[in-house]
């Protein structure tokens, strides 16, 4: 039959029937379904690799006959020229349902057990928190414009090293995701990566002494105290557990996939360290000394402003920008200064770089256990003798 806008008002269902195709003698796969109940709906069918495909093109209340004629010539030229039209709706439909948040957590899925425990904290925070705004959007959906903005606001709130790390994981992210087909471009190419300050900030005698005396008994606090007075990475200390902790010989042993160079790392505890770490409560099915849920301790930002505020209080001004990490270059330095040896330092920070990297690191496995814990044992001394406004009990080292 020829539809024309004057018969296909006319067309009805025939009787017993519940749905009728009526298809056009001019235009091949162009139609009209009639269902029970008064449906009328323009459709196009076609056939591709011998199986045929029908689309929808709308309801003949909603589309009129010259609009939905002309739609489907548009799609008869797409099969012509060896298009799909149903099967490329079908996967814009998937995508489209494939929201930026179920993939992100498909992503963490596979990254899981196959990244170090810190860094599969930090990609989970990247993309389950920092990126929350684009969670409802599909994958496919998501815009240079979109991760342009959400940097940009975490360049503000968080700093420059935040936003970059969080670009990183973005981009991370949509790699695994072009591999797997799920998406067909990377909208983090193009976007900026803000330029990164070599941080050198070694606190003086009286900012110690300041944050020292600020800092309460809570789990914060005593993290805090622990990096000061040992000279290790937040997450190495943060995520601390029972197991890792000899009470006896002084020592918390760091296994090789909790650190940054995948190698053991023993770290000798004097005794202001050794005291805090006794003064935490054993919670029965928590392997971690520091949190509270099933997680590490958390909301760090608003716990160093809390400490800020504190000690701005105190001093009636801000103390100069500083970081939890300044703490571990100030040991550092304060070390040096009090006569401990590079190659020592060296060991208690566990680089691997200076005497101990590339092929002198291979030969050189010395772990110097009794001049790292004469080191911290030194070091602790002069902390607290700093944070307490006395003189040290101790001489420092005289280099030879």
């Amino acid at each position: 039959m020829r539809l024309t806008v004057s018969n296909v008002r006319s067309l009805t269902l025939p009787a017993g029937k519940n749905e009728a195709l009526v298809f056009d003698d001019d235009l091949p796969g162009f139609g009209l379904r009639l269902r029970a109940g008064g449906s009328r709906t323009w459709i196009f069918q076609y056939a591709i690799a011998g199986k045929q495909r029908r689309l929808t093109i709308g309801k003949t209340s909603a589309i009129d006959f010259t609009k939905a004629k002309d739609t489907a010539k548009n799609l008869y030229a797409q099969v012509r020229l060896g298009g799909d039209p149903a099967g490329e709706k079908a996967a814009a439909k998937v995508q489209t349902g494939e929201t930026f948040q179920a993939a992100a957590r498909a992503f963490l899925e596979r990254q899981r057990g196959r990244v170090r425990p810190r860094t599969y904290t930090d990609i989970e925070r990247h993309l389950l928190v920092n990126a929350k705004p684009l969670h409802a959007l599909p994958l496919s959906g998501v815009h240079r414009r979109d991760v342009a903005t959400i940097l940009n606001a975490i360049g503000t709130s968080s700093g420059a090293v935040t936003a970059n790390r969080l670009r990183s994981t973005l981009s991370a992210f949509y790699a695994w995701g072009l591999k797997n087909g799920i998406v067909e471009a990377n909208p983090v190419i193009g976007t900026e990566q803000r330029p990164e300050t070599s941080r050198d900030r070694v606190l003086s005698s009286d900012e110690l002494r300041l944050i020292w005396n600020a800092l309460d008994d809570s789990h914060y606090g005593s993290v805090v105290k622990l990096l000061m007075l040992t000279s290790q990475r937040k997450s190495e200390i943060a995520e601390v557990r029972w197991r890792e902790i000899d009470f006896e010989a002084a020592t918390i042993t760091l296994p090789r996939e909790r650190v940054k160079n995948g190698r053991q790392h023993v770290i000798p505890l004097s005794v202001p360290a050794l005291a805090i770490l006794r003064a935490q409560p054993n919670r029965p099915g928590r392997e971690m000394l520091y949190g509270f849920g099933s997680g590490p301790l958390s909301g760090w930002t608003e716990r160093k402003n809390q400490l800020d505020r504190r000690i701005g209080a105190i001093i009636q001004k801000p103390l100069p920008h500083w970081t939890l990490h300044d703490l571990r270059r100030t040991a550092a330095t304060g070390m040096a200064e009090i006569g401990v040896q590079p190659h020592v330092i060296e060991a208690v920070l566990n680089h691997v770089s200076g005497h101990k990297g590339g092929v002198a690191g291979i030969y050189n496995r010395a772990s110097y256990e009794r001049e790292k814990r004469e080191a911290l044992n030194l070091w602790a001394e002069h902390l607290l003798a700093v944070v307490e406004g006395r003189k040290p009990v101790v001489v420092p080292l005289k280099r030879a």
